[in-house]
C-alpha cells in the first residue's frame, strides 16, 4: 500500500505541543487509563460532523464517554445476518461489555446527511439514490420519516425537524437490540434523545411523553 502524502507538518506540531504539555502534565491519569482500562459511564451516538465536539459540550475528559460517530447519528434495526455492521458492533460493546448506564444519540443543526435525505426524498439528489452510494443507503434508514415533514414549507424548519427525527428514529432502533430492549426494561441503561443547535449553542432534550424536545 502507498500512502500518497505525508502527515500534515500543522498535526505533527500539535502532537508535540501535546505532548509535552496535556500529556506532560497528566501522565499518570493516562497510563492509569491504559493499564486500568476504560469505564465509561456512557455512550455517545453522534453525527461524524467535524462541528459537533462531544466532549467538549459536556465539558468531559478523556475515559469519560464512549463514542460512535456516524452520518446523522443514525443506529440502523437489529439486523443479526452475519454481515459487517459498525454501528451495531459499537453499541453492542458499550452496552454488553463496558456495561455503560447511558446511551446518548446526539444529533445537531444544519446537519448534512439530513439535509441529503431530503434532497434525495425530492428528486434533486440522482448521485444518492445510486446503488453504489453509502450515504444515500445509509440515509434509507431515515427516509420513512420524511412523510412527517413533506408538507412543513419553511425549508429550515422542515430541516430541523427532519434532524430531530433522526434521533428518534435511532432510539426506536436501539430498541429493536434484545440487549437493549432487557437492559431498558430492567432499569439498567437509559436512552436518552439530544439534539444540539451549533451556532446557538443551544441543547434540546426529546421528551418521549410529549413526543417533543425541550431545551435543557
Amino acid at each position: 500500500m502507498k500512502l500518497a502524502k505525508p502527515l500534515p507538518g500543522y498535526l505533527v506540531q500539535r502532537y508535540h505541543g501535546w505532548k509535552a504539555t496535556a500529556y506532560a502534565e497528566n501522565r499518570g491519569w493516562y497510563r492509569r487509563l491504559a493499564e486500568e482500562g476504560q469505564r465509561p459511564r456512557a455512550m455517545v451516538i453522534s453525527c461524524c460532523d467535524s462541528r459537533v465536539h462531544v466532549t467538549s459540550i459536556f465539558g468531559a475528559d478523556q475515559g469519560e464517554f464512549f463514542i460512535h460517530r456516524n452520518i446523522a447519528n443514525l443506529v440502523p434495526p437489529y439486523e443479526p445476518d452475519g454481515d459487517h455492521h459498525g454501528t451495531s458492533a459499537a453499541v453492542e460493546y458499550a452496552v454488553s461489555v463496558l456495561k455503560v448506564v447511558h446511551l446518548i444519540v446526539l444529533g445537531h443543526s444544519r446537519c448534512g446527511g439530513v439535509q441529503g435525505c431530503i434532497d434525495m426524498c425530492k428528486g434533486k439528489a440522482p448521485e444518492l439514490e445510486a446503488k453504489d452510494s453509502f450515504v444515500g443507503r445509509w440515509m434509507d434508514i431515515l427516509r420513512p420519516k420524511y412523510d412527517l415533514v413533506a408538507e412543513i414549507e419553511d425549508a429550515a424548519r422542515q430541516t430541523r425537524e427532519l434532524e430531530q427525527h433522526s434521533v428518534v428514529t435511532s432510539l426506536e432502533n436501539l430498541m429493536t437490540f434484545p440487549f437493549i430492549e432487557t437492559a431498558v426494561r430492567e432499569g439498567t441503561l437509559g436512552l436518552h434523545g439530544l439534539w444540539t443547535d451549533i451556532g446557538e449553542g443551544g441543547l434540546e432534550n426529546y421528551d418521549a411523553a410529549e413526543g417533543r424536545f425541550v431545551p435543557v
